[in-house]
């Protein structure tokens, strides 16, 4: 799924189709028409390396500001002890754990919620 511009900087988007905060950023970003490549994270599963690039990108250190922490799968797998490794494990094991939606511009990122966020940070 394509805007129409594009832009100097790849963009990519950790979307989950099911989640309205996901989609309400799809629909900014092509009112704004701005180019995308979508990453459908559940069904594209990123790997430990990945998810540790987008924490980089993010700026942080704790995988839990990038986690769904009310998730069941957090629950069942005992995850409010674990290290950073066991967490990073968990997320490419259950994605479902990965908040969304992520954008990532070049080596910058943000979690898009409220969705709105994604403006002001693609005029930076």
């Amino acid at each position: 799924m394509f805007g129409l511009i594009a832009m100097s900087d790849e963009i990519t988007v950790y979307h989950n189709p099911r989640c309205s905060k996901s989609r309400r950023l799809l629909e900014i970003l092509d009112e704004s028409a701005v180019r995308f490549r979508l990453y459908e994270y559940l069904d594209e599963r990123p790997g430990v390396d990945e998810l540790t690039r987008v924490m980089g990108c993010l700026g942080i250190r704790d995988p839990r500001e990038m986690m769904r922490t009310k998730e069941q799968s957090y629950v069942d797998e005992d995850l409010d002890s674990a290290d950073a490794d066991r967490l990073l494990q968990a997320m490419a094991q259950h994605p479902e754990l990965i908040e969304r939606p992520i954008v990532i511009r070049a080596n910058a990122a943000i979690i898009a919620r409220p969705p709105e966020r994604v403006l002001e940070f693609l005029s930076n």
